[in-house]
This record gives structure tokens, C-alpha cells and sequence, in this order.
């Protein structure tokens, strides 16, 4: 990397000299590596490497990371930076203006249905005096940084990329708007702007395993996160998303119960089914969608029916029977209380038809596990389908008489039911501290928390090792540990395969 920042030495604006160097930092974001965090390892590690090459072109390298950088790495390539310059290093003319921008105007483009919005940010680079932004002026580089919002993935953003022509971008997106009533374009403050994208970008960043962004996102990450301090702080919710005030439990009973009772659900025929139903849409758009239940989309629907269910909910075979058929007419009542258009309208209900057909393969029935319903109901009293497999994993005996006690009237949601089913699963022989962690353990899988512990155990577990071979390896990394969160997920995430010492 300090070889290829040669060629920041041929480069003629700051613009460009911050795409290379983003583009390059960029290599390693969203990655791991082991013993370490990687812009620890990697970022700081550069920053030192560039410092102790000394050439102009480490130190053109240095300039720009001293901006582009976490805010660790920005401190140190800063001060290795001036003590480059100090001691006579050479460097562009271009250099002192590298993040010397103003904003120029923020702008927001949003599809009717609030799956997505991109947003535009447009900046100039300062005069040569540092007065204002040099608008038409030589060298100004004016230019756009837009980033793509999907709502349909936690708020995160999706994409993002630079644009030098800016007039011609707007232009562009106001014409889309004009002519589309599927679209809506406006300007909005820079502090709104800066809100919604420090979220989204948040959002990007917390998914342990890599989020699906575009291939390009992760080269202009750093020049999109340095950007974002360009712009003045100011209100903490992203005004262009709609939040919604949450849910209390009345409410959510109020709207299923206005739901219920209007003509879109009169041809249900089933009012409990569809019912319990109604309460899952209702908490799926609560808890996932920014606490936008009415809110309707094709992507929604068919993330919802196809994807979310078959993972996290358990339904009984009447739900599973009614369940398209009450999402159809949540999307006319839902449609009709937002005043999404009639072609929003339409092309959500054609994407509910098709993903019904889908549905039956899609969402397989817990019973179809070899699981019956009363043993099911004892593991996920909470209907959390995606907590089946580790509290499987956690209490393997829960049926039959073991010692006369009989296993089956044993709730392992319940403490002391907990701690005589562990007992069981070790033959009662056991010493009470380490039967403590093994409860401990076997809680914190219960609860999914962290959900680093059950990734652990399972790429043990394909290793092909035992399972309490595999549980006293999580025991001694909790007791290793302590009660640090962070420092236990770090720990879990390391693990590759079992110590020969455990």
C-alpha cells in the first residue's frame, strides 16, 4: 500500500487523492482478521509503516488517512504526519486542502412505498484563502456523495459512490421525481441528512457476519464517513424516514382490532387465525420496520412471508393456512389508511400472490422436525422459531422418566426445572460450581445472548466434536472472560476449532 501511494504524487486535486486512499482502505472493511480488531491491526498498522518509510509519498498517504482514518488512526497519522513535514518532507500543493469542504446542499430521493432512500450530498473544496466553498472556481471540485438507504435491511446503507457531476445528477433525479408518482424528491437540512446517514451507516456496521452491500460500498466508505462530519450536527432522528412513535401494546391492540373490523377483512374466515396473525404483521413492522406497521411494499411483503416467518415465528397449521390471505387484506387496509397509489397498491398485492404459492415450502411446519407440539411449546414458550436449534442444543432431555422423575412435565424456561434437567444431563454427578456454569451457559444460549456463543458452538460442532466437549469450551471462555460483553463476543468470534489442552 505505501509502494501504490506513489502514485497520490501524480494526482492533481484532494478529491482524487481521497477516493485512492479510501478505495485502499477499503480493502479490508467488513473483514476479520484473528487477535484483533482490523482497523487495529491493519489501519494502525499502515499508518505506522507509512510513518517509518519517510518518503513523500508515505507522507502524502499519511495526510489523507490523518482524514479518511478511524479516529484512532487519524491521531497518529496525524502526528507522524507534521513530524514528516518538520523534518523537510516533500509534499503536494493539493495536500493542506484535503477535507477542506463545505456542504452545498442535501437532497433526498424516496420511492412512495419507504423501502429506500438515496440520499445526495453535494460539497465544494474551500479557496485557496479557506474562505468558502469556491464554488466555479478552479480546483473547486465540486462534487456529490449519494448513498443508498434500504429499509428492507434494518435501515442500513446499501450503497454509496461519488459523482463530479453534480448539476447533471439533480437534474436527473428531480426529472425521475417529476414524471413518477412512485417517487418523491426534495431538499432536505444538512442536519437531517447527516442523521439519517450516520444511522445507516451504524446499521452497516453492526451485522457480525458481512452485510450485503454493493460490491462498491466499502470503497467509498471512508470518504462517505469522513464526509458526514462535513455537515453540522443538529437533530438525532433521521427526519426523512417517518418513524413513528413505538408501539405500546394497547395500540397494536387497537390496530388489529380497526384491522379486523373493516371491509378489507371481511372474507376472512377464520377470525382467531386471523387474529393472531394480524398481531404478527403488526409486530413484525413494529419491531423490524422503525415501528411502521402500515407501511406496504413488494420487497416487505415478500421478506416477511417468505424469509422472517419461516425463521422466527411458530405458527399453528390453521395460521399457516390463513396467514397470505390476512397479509392480502393488510395490504389493502394498510394501502388505504397511508394513501399509497393504486399501482403501489396493485403491484403489492401481485407480489403477495406470487410469494404465496412460495409459502408452504418456504415456512416448513416445527412438527415436520420430529418435534411434537407440546414439546415445542415447552422450548419456544416465547414462539421464537430461531431459538429451536440451541435450546435443543442446551436441554436434549426433556421427554421420557429418568430416576422417576418425569421429564416431561419439566420447563426448562423455568430455574429450578432448569438446573434438575442439567443435573440429569451430566447423571448427577456433578460438582455444583462448575453444574452453576454449565446453567450459566445454557441461559445464555436459552436467551441468545450474545449471539456469538451458539455461532461458536455450531462451527464446533461441524468439526465434528462432542457436544460437552464443545460446551466446556464456552464455559471456559466465559469464565475466562468475566462479564465483559464485548470482550466475551471478541472471544467467541476467535474460536476455530477446540484447544488440545481443553
Amino acid at each position: 500500500m505505501v509502494q501504490a501511494a506513489r502514485e497520490l504524487l501524480a494526482v492533481r486535486s484532494p478529491l482524487d487523492a481521497e477516493l485512492m486512499v479510501s478505495d485502499m482502505i477499503g480493502a479490508w472493511w467488513g473483514r476479520r482478521v484473528r487477535g484483533g480488531d482490523v482497523e487495529q491491526v491493519l489501519g494502525e498498522g499502515l499508518v505506522d509503516y507509512a510513518a517509518k518509510a519517510g518518503t513523500p509519498a508515505s507522507l502524502t498517504l499519511l495526510i489523507c488517512l490523518a482524514y479518511l482514518g478511524t479516529a484512532r488512526q487519524g491521531a497518529k497519522a496525524e502526528g507522524a504526519a507534521l513530524a514528516m513535514m518538520e523534518s523537510g518532507v516533500a509534499r503536494p500543493g493539493w495536500a493542506d486542502r484535503v477535507g477542506a469542504v463545505k456542504p452545498t446542499g442535501c437532497y433526498v430521493s424516496r420511492d412512495a412505498y419507504g423501502d429506500q432512500d438515496t440520499v445526495i450530498c453535494t460539497f465544494a473544496y474551500r479557496n485557496a484563502e479557506g474562505a468558502g466553498p469556491a464554488i466555479g472556481e478552479p480546483g473547486a471540485d465540486r462534487h456529490a456523495l449519494v448513498v443508498v438507504v434500504d429499509y428492507n435491511m434494518s435501515g442500513m446503507a446499501r450503497d454509496a459512490w461519488v459523482s463530479s457531476q453534480v448539476d447533471k445528477l439533480l437534474e436527473q433525479a428531480r426529472a425521475e421525481a417529476a414524471g413518477n408518482p412512485m417517487l418523491l424528491f426534495e431538499e432536505i437540512e444538512p442536519q437531517q441528512a447527516r442523521a439519517l446517514l450516520e444511522s445507516a451507516m451504524k446499521a452497516t456496521r453492526e451485522p457480525k457476519t458481512p452485510p450485503p452491500v454493493s460490491e462498491s460500498y466499502s470503497a467509498y466508505h471512508a470518504f462517505a464517513r469522513a464526509r458526514l462530519k462535513a455537515l453540522p450536527p443538529g437533530r438525532k432522528r433521521p427526519a426523512p424516514l417517518r418513524i413513528e412513535a413505538p408501539y405500546s401494546r394497547e395500540r397494536r391492540a387497537m390496530l388489529a382490532a380497526e384491522f379486523l373490523a373493516s371491509d378489507a377483512a371481511e372474507h376472512l374466515s377464520d377470525p382467531s387465525a386471523a387474529s393472531r396473525c394480524a398481531d404478527h404483521i403488526i409486530g413484525y413492522g413494529c419491531e423490524q420496520d422503525f415501528s411502521r406497521p402500515l407501511r406496504v411494499s413488494p420487497t416487505k411483503c415478500e421478506t416477511f412471508l417468505l424469509d422472517w416467518l419461516p425463521r422466527k415465528v411458530m405458527l399453528s397449521e390453521a395460521e399457516q393456512e390463513a396467514m397470505p390471505h390476512v397479509l392480502s387484506a393488510w395490504v389493502r387496509f394498510a394501502a388505504h389508511r397511508t394513501g399509497l397509489p393504486e399501482q403501489g397498491l396493485k403491484a403489492t398485492l401481485d407480489a403477495v400472490w406470487e410469494a404465496t404459492g412460495k409459502f408452504p415450502e418456504a415456512y416448513r411446519d416445527p412438527t415436520s422436525f420430529g418435534l411434537d407440539r407440546p414439546l415445542l411449546e415447552r422450548l419456544l414458550p416465547d414462539g421464537d422459531l430461531s431459538a429451536l436449534a440451541r435450546r435443543v442444543f442446551a436441554f436434549p432431555y426433556l421427554q421420557g422418566v429418568h430416576n422417576g422423575i418425569d421429564l416431561d412435565k419439566l420447563d426448562p424456561a423455568d430455574q429450578a426445572d432448569r438446573r434438575t434437567l442439567l443435573e440429569i444431563d451430566h447423571g448427577g454427578l456433578i460438582d455444583q460450581e462448575h453444574l452453576a456454569w454449565h446453567e450459566e451457559i445454557a441461559t445464555r444460549l436459552w436467551d441468545g445472548d450474545p449471539p456469538q456463543l451458539w455461532e461458536a458452538a455450531q462451527r464446533l460442532l461441524d468439526l465434528g466434536h462432542d457436544r460437552h466437549d464443545v460446551l466446556h469450551v464456552l464455559i471456559e471462555i466465559a469464565e475466562r472472560i468475566g462479564g465483559d460483553p464485548d470482550e466475551l463476543a471478541a472471544a467467541l468470534d476467535d474460536i476455530a476449532d477446540i484447544p488440545d489442552e481443553i
